[in-house]
């Protein structure tokens, strides 16, 4: 069952772009060996992090993360965010990004490991369901809504205690070429809590530089799809823009904030917003180089 508030995205298999090398079928099965393998030795040594603690289990959980990457070709490029990969754990922050693929929880535990605010049909994916799981998700049910407020209780409850927390606010996986809006229920749970939200933008590149939709998770296809095709990508490159914090204390309510985080992942991705006309999600990407600009439109 669906409700008429829950984020829903036009992007579905016409907006992946074309044209991205691949690598051949040993190369693919090389890889899903790898990422298995990677997995299977996390699930083994989750009990043994129970008892470690502090720095060395955080880079213990970067290492498992960053090695899926690697498993997949997957090049992760980190832009600013010193204070953020360096700051002492026990400070707590809502981390927020724009979401395209099941591959962004993992690039953002690779800088630094969290809890996440997952929909709840996460629990029961395959490899990724059981990390999320293990690594103390909150799990969000979008088909009921009156357990939002509870659900937004605790959130506000693990801030305040001192945990990251990583949240996507567009409520639903985008190509990456359009994006949809920030939803504010979230950023109330930062205000009271009272912490500060880090904006994280994500961008996907092939070894050219060319921006590509590919790894997207997008419609109605299924993850062991989106696996598929991210498996057989050549070059990929996971762009990852750390923008400053925002102060807690800085926005006087939920929305406002939610407008800030908003736009300081367009600025790092440098785009800028067009309200959207009859229901269709519009953003102008800025090319910095020659001042010009074209519109990206789904």
């Amino acid at each position: 069952m669906s409700h008429a508030w829950m984020p829903t995205s036009p992007c579905g298999d016409a907006c992946l772009t074309e044209g991205a090398p691949t690598v051949a079928l040993p190369r693919r099965i090389l890889r899903y060996t790898a990422a298995a393998s990677v997995v299977f030795t996390a699930l083994l040594i989750i009990p043994a992090l129970l008892v470690v603690r502090g720095r060395s289990r955080e880079r213990l959980l970067r290492r498992i993360f960053r090695s899926v990457l690697r498993a997949f070709g997957v090049r992760l490029s980190v832009v600013g965010g010193a204070d953020f990969l360096s700051a002492p754990a026990g400070r707590g922050a809502l981390v927020v990004n724009n979401h395209i693929s099941w591959l962004d929880i993992i690039a953002i535990n690779a800088l630094r490991p969290m809890r996440a605010l997952a929909k709840s049909e996460i629990a029961s994916w395959p490899v990724l369901g059981t990390l999320v799981r293990r690594g103390g998700s909150i799990f969000l049910d979008r088909n009921r809504l009156r357990t939002l407020p509870d659900t937004m209780s605790r959130l506000a409850d693990s801030l305040r205690a001192g945990a990251l927390v990583n949240v996507t606010p567009e409520g639903t996986t985008w190509c990456g070429l359009a994006s949809g809006r920030f939803t504010t229920a979230t950023f109330q749970a930062a205000i009271d809590g009272g912490v500060p939200v880090r904006p994280i933008a994500l961008r996907y590149r092939l070894a050219d530089g060319r921006e590509t939709s590919q790894p997207a998770f997008i419609g109605p296809e299924s993850l062991i799809a989106s696996l598929r095709r991210v498996a057989a990508l050549r070059g990929l490159v996971l762009e990852v823009h750390v923008c400053p914090e925002i102060a807690p204390g800085r926005a006087d309510d939920r929305h406002s904030l939610a407008a800030l985080a908003e736009s300081a992942v367009h600025s790092a991705l440098g785009t800028v917003r067009i309200p959207p006309q009859r229901r269709r999600r519009v953003r102008v990407r800025v090319d910095r180089s020659t001042s010009s600009s074209h519109s990206v439109m789904h």
